[in-house]
């Protein structure tokens, strides 16, 4: 029986699930794939600690170069993460006409253009499946389940933390720092949560759906990213009082010749299906012309789950291998010489409902004033919810607008918040109506 070799980079819970995975369902794999995976090397920093798998001494190096540079690897396996050394090591691989497994979001992201690029001039394969939904197959979908479609929209969860932070806060009432300190007992958030409650890693994910998507060069930092720290559950009360919840959602659209590329905390009406997927579980919906709606829905993030969708990419380029045949489907899905500079709109023109909350003083009038306001920059008042006496007199008057501008919206806030019946700084909530975005 024929063999693939494998050179593993980054032995820490993903890697560990992947020889998990490749010893236990060894059997399985064999069958479908009428050959061996070699497991030929593991490099880490540290080769001393035990990850619960059994795997002999001599496979294991801390020189990730013993990998890059020995002939008789055919595939590497990126799973330490970050920007560097993880760019150098795929790079290096590529050009040594290795393929590349890779989950790191963050790289191709930032990156991804140049090292697609580089796939390409050395007929090597790269895949990326476990970059984003964990072991949900969203690229694999995008890439071969939907060709023949234009891709109208995709949207989602795409961090498990803050959607159990979310759903802990929505369903048992608690605050965000409260709920953040249990996720973070229970290993579901770690001990510096920013990368997650601040959404740059759904941000890092939703850049690759829409480079996939559009077959568009996106640049990361002209994604609107905003985090979750800022919902309380004073909005989440009135979230359900008005028959929405409140998730974080990365989402992209077409918009005639422009993209939407955001992450932000969104209010979704409670009879989507997007809005029940709760704890860590993640949800990404695709919307294609032909197809319509496609939601995939799974664990997002963990050992096994995130080390089922590197193996799927091992199969698949193993396959190709075999059959003598590479590039069968091109990295970003559109051939090369077809990926675009496309425009990304500016989060202030998008048009959206939004939920406002202010902190206004008990008096007659101030409801007058505000919807005022919000009148001379066009925006008009779809509901109004205003109860219970906060302190000093004041009170929570919450409104739900219809379509706005954000550019329109922001102007009458910053004019609003300078009232003197106005004492604190509204809260703003972008809203997605209707059962999809």
């Amino acid at each position: 029986m024929k063999s693939i070799n494998l050179g593993l980079i980054g032995f820490g819970t993903v890697g560990a699930g992947v020889v998990k995975i490749l010893r236990q369902n060894e059997g399985i794999i064999e069958r479908k794939l009428g050959a061996k995976l070699n497991l030929k090397w593991i490099a880490d920093l540290d080769i001393e600690r035990d990850r619960g798998v059994k795997v002999e001494k001599n496979i294991l190096t801390k020189d990730a170069y013993v990998i890059l540079n020995d002939p008789s690897v055919d595939i590497v396996i990126e799973l330490i993460g970050g920007y560097e050394p993880a760019r150098t090591f795929i790079l290096h691989a590529l050009k040594n006409k290795k393929h590349v497994v890779t989950a790191n979001k963050a790289l191709l992201a930032k990156d991804g253009i140049e090292i697609f690029e580089t796939v390409s001039r050395n007929g090597v394969d790269i895949g990326f499946e476990a970059s984003v939904g964990g072991g949900i197959p969203i690229i694999r979908s995008i890439k071969e389940g939907f060709p023949a479609n234009n891709i109208q929209s995709i949207y989602g969860i795409v961090n498990g933390t803050c959607n159990y932070i979310l759903s802990k806060m929505s369903d048992e009432g608690k605050s965000f720092h409260e709920v953040l300190k249990e996720a973070q007992a229970l290993g579901f958030a770690e001990a510096n949560p920013n990368f997650d409650i601040d959404g740059i890693d759904s941000a890092h994910k939703i850049t690759i759906l829409a480079s996939l998507a559009f077959g568009a060069r996106v640049d990361l930092e002209k994604v609107y990213t905003e985090g979750i720290s800022m919902i309380t559950p004073i909005d989440i009360n009135f979230a359900r009082d008005f028959g929405y919840r409140i998730k974080l959602l990365a989402i992209t659209k077409r918009v005639g010749s422009e993209i939407e590329v955001r992450v932000h905390p969104t209010m979704v009406r409670e009879e989507n299906p997007i809005s029940r997927v709760n704890g860590v579980l993640n949800a990404i919906e695709v919307t294609g012309d032909m197809v319509g709606e496609n939601m995939l829905i799974g664990k997002g993030a963990g050992a096994l789950p995130t080390g089922s969708a590197v193996m799927s990419d091992v199969l698949e380029i193993s396959r190709n291998i075999l059959n003598g045949g590479v590039n069968r489907v091109s990295p970003l899905s559109f051939l090369p010489r077809y990926i675009e500079d496309v425009k990304i709109k500016s989060i202030r023109d998008i048009v959206s409902e939004y939920y406002i909350r202010f902190s206004v003083l008990d008096k007659p009038g101030v409801l007058s004033t505000i919807s005022g306001v919000l009148g001379n920059h066009s925006i008009s008042i779809a509901s109004v919810i205003q109860k219970g006496r906060g302190e000093k007199g004041g009170v929570p008057l919450v409104l739900m607008t219809h379509s706005a501008k954000e550019e329109d919206v922001q102007h009458a806030l910053s004019e609003i918040d300078k009232l003197d019946v106005v004492f604190d700084k509204s809260v703003l909530i972008r809203v997605e109506n209707g059962e999809r975005v």
